[in-house]
């Protein structure tokens, strides 16, 4: 492992001393992906934007995701898997594949960072949710980086956590002091209205001048079709259900079946899309129920799940932040059935969302998780609201306000006034 380390720096050293920089910019995004597939799609979603609007940067992603291979990137991007790690049903965490202690794997992923950092020299380095990265294992190539006059970029979503949780855990992370010292500017990806992740930190003033509310990332259908085959019931207007990676949701694919098995009289068909992260016995044993109901069926995994998204008629999800931006760029009928454990993120998302009418929402959070619920739930879908009917003021901005702000930093003479000041002016 020590030869593997010292070979990458050997290799980075002479990458900088004989290759030209080209042109345009260049975006290293740090993306620890320990679980699901949340990080490494919104990673996804901003380096293809770029890439898109400046044909002529270059983007590296680092990613511990053991699945980014399944995915597409524009031209311009391309990534570095580092060796995954995973969570643990107690909370704790373990190496996914190598056959080393959990600090052994860290320090290899924060030696290929740091070595990734001086072999690509981006001009902006973006990091996505955690300050420090897993574990501290970013803090070596802020220090480079820094010194190096890199603009250091945090991109946090939009809800976090509840503060009760989210304020002792950032203190033991030392995630707000991170946050404090290295970095330039703060973008949130979301709006201010609909919630403030920091709110409960007690940012010093002078950081708060750094943060952006950039409003949620649209999304769009690949250009390129999938290689995934669609059931029979695709054909007509079915409900999507899906749980993102799948390793969390269980509860609500149970939820759903139960219902079609309770209530022969909901008409309307579902398609479950389990995610690549589910445990397979428990997929064989959802995959035998499903088989014994007409209305019913299933498919594994979709890595270009929007145009499954633009075919439903309406969406049944856990409200992952990347599901949520999905169901709001195809104005999609969305009920969101949020996970409660061991976060609320998703709950307080889907609380916030509901009350300003995008979607509806069911929680087994202090209620009885009940066949009749969710029929009763899926039954409404059909009469729901568009998200579309609402009207927020720069609701799917988000990728539009990041391209702007990668130019102001490429342009420093350009003034700068956060999104959350121009609101209040």
């Amino acid at each position: 492992m020590a030869d593997l380390v010292t070979s990458l720096m050997n290799n980075a050293g002479s990458y900088v001393a004989h290759h030209g920089r080209p042109q345009g910019p260049r975006v290293l995004i740090y993306s620890h992906d320990t679980f699901g597939l949340g990080h490494l799609r919104r990673s996804r979603a901003i380096a293809n934007a770029i890439v898109g609007e400046r044909p002529d940067a270059s983007v590296v992603i680092i990613s511990g995701s053991p699945v980014i291979g399944n995915f597409e990137f524009g031209s311009g991007v391309d990534y570095i898997r580092i060796p995954g790690v995973t969570k643990l049903p107690d909370g704790d965490y373990r190496s996914l594949n190598l056959n080393v202690e959990l600090d052994e794997a860290v320090g290899l992923r924060q030696a290929l960072i740091l070595q990734t950092a001086k072999a690509f020299q981006p001009d902006v380095f973006i990091v996505d949710k955690e300050p420090a990265g897993f574990r501290g294992e970013v803090l070596p190539a802020l220090d480079y980086l820094q010194a190096a006059g890199c603009h250091l970029v945090l991109g946090i979503r939009d809800v976090l956590d509840e503060a009760a949780l989210l304020v002792p855990e950032w203190e033991r992370k030392g995630a707000k002091e991170a946050l404090v010292r290295y970095y330039d500017e703060i973008w949130v990806y979301g709006l201010k209205d609909v919630y403030q992740p920091l709110q409960a930190l007690g940012l010093p003033p002078e950081v708060n001048e750094r943060v952006t509310y950039t409003g949620y990332l649209r999304r769009e259908v690949p250009p390129t079709p999938t290689l995934t085959k669609y059931p029979k019931i695709t054909k007509q207007p079915f409900i999507l259900v899906t749980t993102g990676g799948g390793g969390d949701g269980d509860d609500l694919i149970d939820w759903v079946i139960s219902a079609y098995e309770a209530d022969a009289t909901l008409e309307q068909p579902s398609l479950i899309v389990f995610g690549p992260f589910i445990d397979r016995d428990k997929r064989r044993a959802f995959m035998e129920r499903i088989a014994q109901h007409p209305k019913l069926d299933a498919i594994s995994f979709d890595t270009k799940i929007e145009r499954l998204m633009r075919k439903a008629d309406a969406v049944v999800a856990m409200g992952g932040y990347n599901t949520f931006c999905e169901v709001l760029s195809f104005d999609k009928r969305t009920l969101i059935v949020p996970r409660t454990k061991p976060r609320l993120e998703q709950h307080i998302r889907a609380v916030e969302a509901e009350r300003l009418g995008l979607v509806s929402m069911l929680s087994d959070y202090n209620q009885p998780r009940t066949p009749e619920r969710m029929a009763q739930a899926l039954r409404a879908l059909s009469t729901q609201p568009r998200p579309s009917q609402v009207t927020i003021p720069g609701l799917l901005d988000g990728l539009d306000r990041i391209q702007e702000r990668l130019k102001a930093l490429s342009e420093p003479a350009i003034p700068f006034t956060p999104a959350y000041r121009q609101a209040a002016e």
